[in-house]
């Protein structure tokens, strides 16, 4: 197994509940996963489907902004682009957990994986 990446932002800003800002370059968190085979996904707060999608895409935006102002934050590249160009990162919390578990554990996100088709409307919770 290779050692990550640790990298260093000056700045660190939610621009969706998936997509951060390090320093002006967008990354793309993963979760407990690995590249291209599992990560997590946000409802999305531009070109949303209904206006439930963008409620909830605004609600995990505000969570993982949150999540980034935790003291002992590390982000760790995994020396991997998505297909959007964005490095694939995860950001580990102090406890070893990361922020996307976390969002799939607190309900903000689903667990990715290929394959995977986002539906935000109409969701009835159980």
């Amino acid at each position: 197994m290779l050692a990550a990446t640790i990298l260093i932002c000056a700045s660190l800003t939610a621009i969706d509940g998936d997509t951060v800002k390090c320093d002006g370059v967008n990354l793309r968190p993963m979760g407990d996963g690995a590249p291209d085979v599992s990560g997590f996904d946000t409802p999305e707060i531009r070109g949303e489907k209904c206006a439930e999608e963008e409620r909830l895409g605004l609600l995990a935006k505000e969570r993982m902004s949150e999540f980034l102002m935790v003291q002992g934050l590390v982000v760790e590249d995994s020396g991997v682009v998505d297909f959007y160009g964005r490095p694939l990162v995860v950001l580990r919390l102090p406890d070893g957990s990361t922020v996307g578990q976390r969002l799939i554990e607190e309900g903000y996100a689903r667990e990715w994986f290929p394959g995977y088709q986002a539906n935000w409307c109409n969701v009835n919770p159980s």
